[in-house]
């Protein structure tokens, strides 16, 4: 009797996730309250925002200590959500909250990333896609930002899933200085773009972050989307290649311009073809700073 082929190290992937009940779920809150964040500012409602914010404590206790923190200059203490919402800023809020959010669901345990890191690589991509997306004329900066942070899901997955594959996938990355997916599809035969698609949909996510989550590093396979998967490919690139990395950086030169989702990217948008590198390249700096604090702030421990 002829054998079974043996599985594909996807099959296996899957079948673990199938089994694990550990990996977290975003708090419920969060997508009601992003989404209508970034509705137009005249039309958002003070009082609204407080009240969702409320219904998730540890959210709340956050953007209260967040208010209060050295990091925004406060000089008189905030003693209410409401205060807090409105001393912060509705876009600050949407931040502190999808980034709160988010960082609780890596493991900190130490697992090879570093949390910070990780997380400072995720909130700077978000950031620097919103406003590559503004500069160019990009239909939903609101949407780029959720993609950007959200795009490297997948090593969640990885961690929770595979840790000592993918502890041995980083070393590899940072030893040899190569992209992390290309350390982790020699490792494990998937990288985290792959085990990323699972969760998105476990998660029940929108197709078009789906599709950013599965094809970030690979937009010309994207069926769909293909603006959006190549603006945080773009991203994405550009924050490892700045101080926003997974912890270390990458032994290679890079040309933004001859980048697969550049392409892509300026069918969508023709101000791309005309668009200021030197000054975005400038301007990460800043972002760099304000991420470095935002992100040690929340993840303090």
């Amino acid at each position: 009797m002829k054998a079974a082929p043996a599985p594909t190290p996807i099959e296996n992937l899957r079948k673990r996730m199938e089994g694990l009940r550990q990996i977290p779920t975003i708090p419920a809150v969060l997508a009601p309250l992003i989404r209508y964040i970034q509705q137009p500012v005249e039309q958002l409602d003070v009082q609204k925002i407080t009240d969702m914010i409320a219904q998730d404590k540890s959210l709340a206790a956050q953007c209260l200590e967040m208010a209060n923190s050295p990091l925004f200059g406060r000089w008189q203490k905030v003693e209410t959500l409401r205060a807090a919402v409105i001393g912060l800023g509705f876009q600050r809020v949407g931040d502190i909250a999808m980034s709160c959010g988010v960082l609780n669901l890596l493991p900190r345990d130490g697992r090879g990333i570093d949390p910070v890191a990780f997380w400072e690589h995720s909130l700077g991509c978000a950031l620097v896609s919103r406003h590559l997306a503004r500069m160019i004329s990009f239909p939903d900066p609101g949407k780029a930002y959720l993609a950007g942070l959200l795009h490297d899901i997948g090593v969640i997955v990885n961690l929770w899933v595979l840790p000592k594959e993918f502890q041995e996938a980083f070393q590899i990355g940072r030893q040899e200085s190569i992209p992390l997916h290309e350390a982790e599809r020699r490792v494990m035969g998937f990288d985290h773009c792959e085990s990323g698609r699972f969760l998105a949909e476990k998660w029940g996510l929108p197709a078009d972050l789906i599709q950013v989550v599965a094809f970030h590093h690979t937009p010309v396979q994207s069926s769909d989307q293909t603006g959006l998967v190549a603006l945080i490919e773009l991203s994405d690139l550009l924050c490892r290649m700045s101080g926003l990395n997974h912890g270390y950086v990458e032994a290679r030169q890079v040309d933004v311009q001859e980048e697969p989702g550049f392409a892509i990217l300026a069918e969508k948008c023709a101000l791309l073809k005309q668009f200021d590198w030197a000054r975005l390249t400038f301007e990460l700096d800043s972002y760099m700073d304000d991420v470095h604090a935002l992100v040690r702030t929340i993840y303090r421990k």
